[in-house]
């Protein structure tokens, strides 16, 4: 893993404000991703999780503090240029596919790709590309409904690598899927982290799915509470 930060955040707080009363889900986080990172969140539901892969995002932002993004601070950006960093830098991948039912396998892949200026035969190989890494090549004109959850899964995998994005965010990326299927959909995140060099933030409730990552948080009530490694150098603080 490298040295080099890719993510850091200082002092963030995010409130919400539902009815007359106001919601704290962070206050004053702290937090550094590095480089080539494999890293898990875990916690009990409302502790912040998905509200921490938003800010990641730029799907949200912060009530206070500072979000920056290979030393450019992001928290800052317009939606037109939110909307356009994305594109180009981050990947997500979602528990449920959200894969269009009406296109196959390729043309569900190839959405990113529309946002940019490659020509079709630049997107095509993209595709193609992007298809063999998870194995489902021979699947490309299979629509979602004609393929398992685990083959949807790659196929959102794909989909979320075919613009060769720094940072691939997952939330619950196996909940919907059983053990082996689950098992097969980490191995590809695992390699995709260890060949491809992709930072990958996942968020997950399963112990077993969070043992692939490089280390493990938890946060509570809006608080990183305790710390595991797996093997990984540190990244976050």
């Amino acid at each position: 893993m490298s040295d080099a930060v890719l993510f850091d955040l200082k002092d963030v707080s995010k409130k919400f404000v539902k009815g007359k009363e106001q919601i704290t889900i962070f206050d004053g986080l702290n937090m550094q991703i590095n480089e080539g990172d494999f890293l898990a969140i875990m916690g009990p539901s409302g502790s912040g999780k998905t509200t921490l892969l938003n800010l990641l995002g730029g799907v949200d932002q912060p009530s206070s503090g500072q979000i920056s993004f290979d030393q450019k601070r992001i928290d800052k950006l317009s939606e037109g240029q939110l909307a356009q960093w994305r594109a180009n830098n981050i990947g997500f991948i979602f528990q449920f596919y959200n894969l269009m039912p009406m296109l196959n396998a390729f043309r569900n892949v190839e959405l990113p790709l529309l946002l940019t200026n490659l020509n079709s035969k630049e997107r095509a190989k993209r595709v193609e590309n992007a298809l063999k890494l998870v194995n489902l090549a021979d699947r490309a004109k299979h629509m979602p409904n004609e393929m398992s959850g685990g083959q949807q899964q790659r196929v959102a995998i794909a989909r979320a690598v075919v613009s060769d994005p720094k940072l691939l965010l997952c939330d619950e990326p196996t909940g919907d899927l059983d053990r082996k299927t689950a098992d097969e959909i980490l191995e590809t995140l695992q390699l995709l982290n260890n060949e491809f060099g992709k930072t990958i933030v996942m968020v997950t409730h399963d112990p077993s799915a969070a043992k692939y990552a490089k280390r493990t948080l938890h946060l509570d009530k809006g608080e990183f509470v305790t710390q595991a490694d797996t093997g990984a150098t540190q990244g976050v603080k």
